[in-house]
């Protein structure tokens, strides 16, 4: 077969001469209609620093397809700031921008028949709404991220958007003055790059390094030094030599593929949103993945880095320190992950990683040798009871206490809740109940950043508890709980706590539970009425009625038939 096997529909043929036509104001010649077309999905904006770089990555992209005899066509997509959006109802349109990210690049390429497709992202979204297309496309692909944006520097500490954040709560509990919340405001975010912890895009890009759809190493590049570029160029040449030989995401997204991102995620204390959008990735491609896979992993993997949010350090040290790679080659040689499984440049992940040591160098304390790990299981925990049948998850790390009995403060909404906080109406044995935030009841699920952080802030992280059936940023740590599912807008039981109800969060057990009588639980249910639906036009109305539970993967094509 050729290599514009998918492209010749628009390329070939006296019926194709209008195409061609057209193809030729864009660029074309005569010798170009039998070099594979590849997209270029460019996430290029000016809206966040995650995406500034991007257009620069895009026309580097273009050189090294054109030199490997290709054709590149460019095209963008879009993202949202969920850092800029975050505790607004703007954030309700951050995972509702997954689903938009992944449509438009499926229907751009499917549209215009082209071979493969280069993805280029950098905020949040934009890893798992990419590799949810590629999912769908299932053309040859690769993935580039824009690069960790470096840290920002204050009294000696690196800095990130989560110390601004943070920094609000402490201004609010008197712990530091006006000048120095500027402070921290001016220098938490220096350039470009996507925010510089172990936060969701940092752990979604090394996701998809660890699942073949991005070169070795690719993941923890600073957006603004010269690797980036470098590593772009190859991607592209990587791709046409994956065209040729017809390399598929279905033969690289496979179950082994997903299992090694969950240990790996679980080794570095990645996002809980990781779990979401793994979820999404795996159905689109079809394959069989639940959230107690995560439960499965987490208890054999341990964290082995020591990164911020609770750790450290942030990305751009851990690259220093040998990257993914060497993660991956410490759970290698310990057999928590599949050799075997292909990545796009042909080679097996034990291919990949046959250089790379068995143990982290001596001279850095960023990723921790198998013998003395942060800690002794993954930090993600699926917690359910019958505040959560479906499921929810916990992130532990950095948790002094993983079990809190305490009395519900109750919110019907995320800002009532940071009111509270910011007021000083919060006390230590509270548990904060925030809902009707979930897929459907937000609706979009926002994260809950300004909240938490407003808790570590005041000094609280040790000594409240919050639940949620809304997300939560990779930048949170504390004892949360998100996803709760089902979630309050469909009747779960999150919907029937009252305030002063007694709650127990139990880590180590894995339990989320409501202490009240399942008598009193059944009154409750038969008196709950939905709540009317906040959007009646437009997306997030579509969204609601399409969306499914967050314990899969709050995805939108889920019953379509």
């Amino acid at each position: 077969m050729p290599d514009n096997r998918r492209s010749q529909n628009i390329t070939q043929g006296i019926q194709r001469t209008p195409s061609r036509a057209m193809l030729r104001a864009v660029g074309f010649g005569d010798d170009d209609f039998t070099k594979p077309i590849v997209g270029v999905a460019n996430g290029y904006s000016t809206l966040t620093p995650c995406n500034k770089g991007l257009n620069d990555l895009a026309l580097r992209a273009e050189a090294g397809l054109k030199e490997a005899n290709a054709m590149p066509q460019v095209f963008g997509t879009i993202t949202v700031s969920d850092g800029i959006s975050m505790g607004t109802e703007g954030m309700k349109y951050s995972l509702v921008s997954r689903e938009v990210i992944a449509d438009s690049i499926e229907v751009v390429c499917n549209a215009q028949s082209m071979d493969g497709v280069l993805a280029i992202g950098g905020c949040d979204k934009n890893m798992p709404g990419a590799a949810i297309a590629i999912a769908r496309l299932n053309i040859p692909a690769v993935f580039v991220y824009g690069g960790t944006i470096k840290p920002g520097h204050h009294n000696g500490q690196d800095l990130t958007v989560v110390s601004a954040f943070e920094a609000v709560g402490q201004y609010s509990a008197g712990k530091i003055d006006k000048e120095e919340l500027t402070n921290i405001e001016r220098f938490s975010c220096p350039g470009a790059g996507s925010c510089g912890g172990m936060y969701t895009a940092n752990t979604m890009s090394s996701a998809l390094e660890v699942m073949g759809l991005s070169l070795p190493y690719s993941s923890t590049m600073a957006a603004e030094d010269a690797e980036k570029a470098e590593s772009t160029e190859k991607s592209a040449r990587v791709l046409v030599e994956a065209i040729k030989k017809q390399i598929l995401p279905s033969q690289l997204l496979t179950r082994k593929a997903f299992e090694n991102a969950i240990a790996v995620i679980m080794a570095i204390g990645g996002s809980t949103n990781a779990i979401l959008h793994l979820l999404a990735i795996a159905r689109s491609i079809g394959v069989d993945l639940s959230i107690d896979d995560f439960e499965t992993i987490r208890g054999k993997v341990p964290v082995l880095c020591d990164l911020k949010p609770s750790g450290r350090y942030v990305a751009t040290d851990l690259h220093r320190a040998g990257g993914i790679p060497q993660v991956m080659k410490i759970l290698l040689v310990n057999g928590l992950l599949h050799g075997d499984a292909l990545t796009v440049t042909g080679q097996t992940i034990a291919e990949v990683l046959a250089d790379v040591p068995d143990a982290p160098p001596t001279n850095q304390d960023v990723i921790r040798p198998w013998d003395n790990p942060m800690y002794a299981q993954g930090h993600l925990a699926i917690l359910k009871g019958n505040l959560a049948t479906e499921g929810a998850v916990a992130k532990i790390s950095g948790v002094k206490q993983s079990k809190m009995k305490g009395s519900a403060r109750v919110f019907e909404s995320e800002e009532d809740c940071l009111d509270a906080i910011l007021a000083g109406k919060i006390q230590a044995g509270d548990i904060l109940v925030v809902r009707y935030e979930g897929p459907k009841g937000g609706p979009g699920m926002r994260e809950m950043l300004a909240p938490t952080s407003a808790i570590i802030g005041a000094g609280l992280g040790d000594s409240v508890g919050l639940i949620t059936d809304g997300r939560f940023s990779g930048g949170t740590y504390g004892l949360v709980v998100g996803h709760v599912a089902p979630e309050a807008a469909v009747g779960g039981t999150i919907a029937l706590v009252q305030e002063g109800d007694s709650i127990t969060i139990d880590a180590a057990a894995r339990s989320l539970h409501l202490n009240c009588s399942e008598e009193e639980l059944a009154q409750r249910r038969a008196n709950w009425q939905p709540p009317k639906p906040r959007y009646t036009t437009g997306v997030l109305a579509k969204y609601v009625k399409l969306v499914s539970s967050s314990s899969l993967g709050a995805v939108t094509d889920l019953e379509l038939t």
